[in-house]
Formats: C-alpha cells, sequence, structure tokens
C-alpha cells in the first residue's frame, strides 16, 4: 500500500502529460469499448465475481425429468406355466411386462417472477414428471409449456404460485469476442457450480444440435448436467443457455456452446398453443462461395442467393426476386445461410423487417411483412390402420405450415408422413417421417383421404412413389 501511495504521489509533468494523452485516448473510443478494460492495478485483478454470482445463481434451478417405461420381460418362455414352475415368479405378474422410471438431470434459468423457467429441450424430452431445485434447496414441481426442437429449448412454469428470483437478458447481439462470462449449472449432478471463461467465438455454425446454428462459444467449463444453465456476463444478465459441450471424452474441453439469449428470448415469448410461431420468408436460400462472390462483384463472399420464392409469399409481395443477392435484415450483416436464419427467425410475427439486398450491382431495400407460415390446406391428420405399407403411419396435406414445421421443400404439395409409430409395418418397409407420398399404384396422392381410401386396397404389388430429400424413388412391394 506504501508503494502504491508513493506512486500515486510522486507524479512527474512527463506523468502529468502521459496521463492526459491517455484521457483523451479513451474518451476518444466508443463506449462499448470503454466499458471493457483491462485490469490496471493488483488490486482490480484480486476483483471477485462473487456479487455477479449472488445476484444470478438463485435464478438457477437445477431440473430433474423422470419418465415411465414399460421394460419387456427378458424372454417370451418366462410367460409359459412350464419354465415358470421352475424359474420361481409364481405370482401373476410374473414374466409380464414391467413400469420403470428413466430419470435424466440437467439446468434450467428462471427468467421471470412467475416461476417460467428456459431449459434445454433434449433435458425433458419425453419427461412425464418434472421437479426442479432452487439454489436455497425448495423442491417443485413443473409444468412443460413448450418444447421446441428446433433450438433445443424448452419452457417450463413452478406450479405452486409465487414470486421467484429471475434473471434478466441480455442483448446477446452485443456480446464481443474477449467478453468476460460465467456459466452456472449443476454439472454431473454433483449440485450448483460456477466456471468462468471469456467468449471465444461468435456466430458459431456447424454444432449440429438445432436448426439454428448460430452459437456463442465460451471456454467456460461445461459438463454434462450443465444443459439448460446460465452463461451470464459481468453485468449479471443472460447471454445464453449452455446447450453443447466439443468432446471427445464427455468432459470439459474449452470448447462450449451456448444459444444466443436473443433467440432464447423470442421463443419463450412467441409460444402460442405450445408451440412457436416464427415468421415465414416463402423462399430458399442458397450460400455464396468464393465463385459466385467473384461473378457478383463483392470484395469476399457474404449474403445469401434467393433460388426459389413461393407465389403467395411475403417475400414475393415485398418484391424480392430470384438472384436478388440479401446482405442484412434490419441492419445486422447476413453471411450465409445460418445467421440468416437466425436474423430472419428472430423477429416476432407482426412487424415488418427490412431486407438489404443487390440487384443488378445496387444496392436496395425492402420492407417484409413478418408472417407466419399459412396452412392453406387443412392437414386433415389421419393414422393409416389398415394392412398395407402404410400401416402405423400418421400422415397429413401439405401446406407452408406443414412444410416449415418439419423442415420439407418450399414448393413441396400433396400428403407427407409426419410419424411412423416404431415397428410397424410402415417402419419395416423403411417409410420415415418427412417422406412425401407422390402416388400409389399410379394414382396421385393428393389428400390424407385418398390414401386411406388407397391402404384399404390389397393389390398383389403395391407400387409406391416416394419423395424424400427432393429425390423421388419407386418402391414396389408384395401385397
Amino acid at each position: 500500500m506504501l508503494a502504491a501511495r508513493r506512486a500515486g504521489t510522486s507524479r512527474s509533468l512527463g506523468g502529468v502529460w502521459l496521463l492526459g494523452l491517455a484521457l483523451v485516448l479513451w474518451n476518444s473510443l466508443p463506449a462499448a469499448a470503454q466499458e471493457r478494460a483491462v485490469p490496471q492495478s493488483a488490486a482490480e485483478i484480486t476483483l471477485s465475481f462473487a456479487p455477479v454470482v449472488k445476484t444470478v445463481a438463485p435464478a438457477v434451478v437445477n431440473v430433474y425429468a423422470s419418465r415411465t417405461v414399460v421394460q419387456q420381460p427378458v424372454s417370451p418362455f418366462f410367460d409359459d406355466p412350464f419354465f415358470r414352475r421352475f424359474f420361481g415368479g409364481p405370482g401373476p405378474d410374473f414374466g409380464r411386462p414391467r413400469e420403470r422410471v428413466q430419470s435424466s438431470l440437467g439446468s434450467g434459468v428462471i427468467i421471470s417472477a412467475d416461476g417460467t423457467i428456459v431449459t434445454n429441450n433434449h433435458v425433458i424430452k419425453d419427461a412425464d414428471q418434472v421437479r426442479v431445485a432452487l439454489a436455497d434447496r425448495r423442491e417443485f414441481d413443473a409444468d412443460i409449456v413448450l418444447k421446441d426442437e428446433r433450438t433445443d429449448l424448452a419452457v417450463l412454469k413452478i406450479r405452486e404460485p409465487g414470486s421467484y428470483p429471475s434473471v434478466e437478458f441480455a442483448d446477446s447481439d452485443g456480446l464481443e469476442v474477449g467478453d468476460i462470462v460465467l456459466a452456472i449449472g449443476n454439472p454431473f449432478g454433483v449440485g450448483q457450480t460456477v466456471t468462468q471463461g471469456i467468449v471465444s467465438a461468435l456466430a458459431r455454425t456447424r454444432v449440429g444440435v438445432t436448426d439454428y446454428q448460430f452459437f456463442i462459444q465460451t471456454d467456460a467449463a461445461i459438463n454434462p448436467g450443465n444443459s439448460g444453465g446460465a452463461l451470464v456476463d459481468m453485468k449479471g444478465h443472460l447471454v445464453g443457455i449452455n446447450t453443447a459441450i466439443f468432446s471427445r471424452s464427455g468432459g470439459s474441453n474449452g470448447i462450449g456452446f451456448a444459444i444466443p439469449s436473443n433467440m432464447v428470448r423470442f421463443v419463450a415469448t412467441a409460444a402460442t398453443d405450445g408451440k412457436v410461431q416464427r415468421p415465414w420468408l416463402g423462399a430458399s436460400v442458397q450460400t455464396v462461395g468464393a465463385e459466385i462472390a467473384e461473378a457478383l462483384g463483392l470484395d469476399r463472399p457474404r449474403g445469401v442467393l434467393l433460388t426459389q420464392i413461393h407465389p403467395e409469399s411475403p417475400a414475393r409481395d415485398a418484391g424480392l426476386k430470384i438472384g436478388d443477392l440479401v446482405t442484412a435484415i434490419d441492419g445486422a450483416e447476413v453471411l450465409d445461410p445460418d445467421s440468416f436464419g437466425y436474423r430472419f427467425g428472430t423477429k416476432a410475427i407482426g412487424g415488418r423487417a427490412t431486407f438489404t439486398f443487390l440487384r443488378g450491382g445496387k444496392e436496395l431495400t425492402a420492407e417484409v411483412v413478418l408472417m407466419a407460415a399459412p396452412e392453406s390446406v387443412p392437414r386433415d391428420v389421419r393414422v393409416i390402420r389398415t394392412y398395407s405399407p402404410f400401416e402405423g403411419a400418421t400422415v397429413m396435406n401439405l401446406s407452408p405450415a406443414v412444410a416449415e414445421e418439419l423442415g420439407l421443400g418450399l414448393l413441396e404439395e400433396g400428403v407427407v408422413i409426419a410419424e411412423i409409430a416404431p415397428g410397424s409395418p410402415a417402419a419395416q418397409v423403411g417409410l420415415q417421417a418427412g417422406d412425401v407420398v407422390v402416388s400409389v399404384n399410379e394414382e396421385a396422392v393428393d389428400s390424407t383421404r385418398r390414401l386411406e381410401r388407397l391402404a384399404r386396397d390389397r393389390p398383389r404389388l403395391w407400387r409406391l412413389e416416394i419423395r424424400r430429400g427432393g429425390e423421388t424413388s419407386r418402391i414396389v412391394l408384395r401385397g
């Protein structure tokens, strides 16, 4: 302390001049840069993250999810009275399917005082019962409000009314590489744990755990059980939900990924009847590689190229055309299809988005109405139960809304298989969810009603025409 005081009281004229220059340079920096400062003294280096943790930790919960599964008997002989006589189990339930409870563990974050919680969908997937434990050891049952597989997010609600600690959202677009962040969760079920790191990268793609590839990468230690936990900034605000790690051993290697808070906030507020209402552009996009960028006269590959436009879409109404190069949405730069999907997919229904695009070498803008994909044709969901190659398949009529939900092509029409019952004839012949049924025995399938009628036939041969991933296949089966 004495040395510190001496250094502060023996400034020379040159030291004053240097200080003045530093102040001028500091004042000339942008506000965001001024808020981020390298520690200048030993006292600053020894500062603690405890105040941030005390603010946020009460809003981070442990999530316990359980489901009941039916366990089949080890051998079908157990149903035989002769074998039951020698292997015991004289009771009437011996050898019958038994119920077993499977459980999973993760983390969650309370985002509002009414007990609304955000976690990962894979934490509570297929759960029959969900229970959450707060940092103060209180435990509550929770209802599943929303499950969104496309973002791997889920929303829970504590059943017992009350006022609960919550965390505020930060604008994840304001993050910069190098920012300090804290990860809070329950790794390996050892209890609430805090780890510290930096933002290693932004807008990470090719992670492969959600449809929206736009992750925050951090070196804060994230391990199994951290899923659904909080990634917070130094103000104690939520910047992301910890979701995945890159690891060959199953433990932390310093490469963790979090869903940006702007996507989390969108999903938590855009739910209607248990589903997320996303804006529909009605256009397909393509990556701009080096060759295309050179042909278009760009200084570097950027933006996305419009390759298809639905005739009754917001894109068409806004005046966009095939071949337009979209470079920004509401001023946020678009680099590739992943960033395009994130920028557009986090817009709220009911407003407008300004698209900046290039056409013929000129930069133009267009106002796109933010609306949900229309269900222009009633989906008329039916389960095929008659003996046929489609037995056990749940089918529905295609519309832009259904195609958007199932991730199908923009211009797909007809009937799509939405679900296949495990072990059913439909599963055994190789049919999959997402397959579009084009024709059956040379008769076009344009509705679920017609497919259900065709499935009642008993031909000697079944001739199926199925479109999968844009490619059409013909299948011939014995009747």
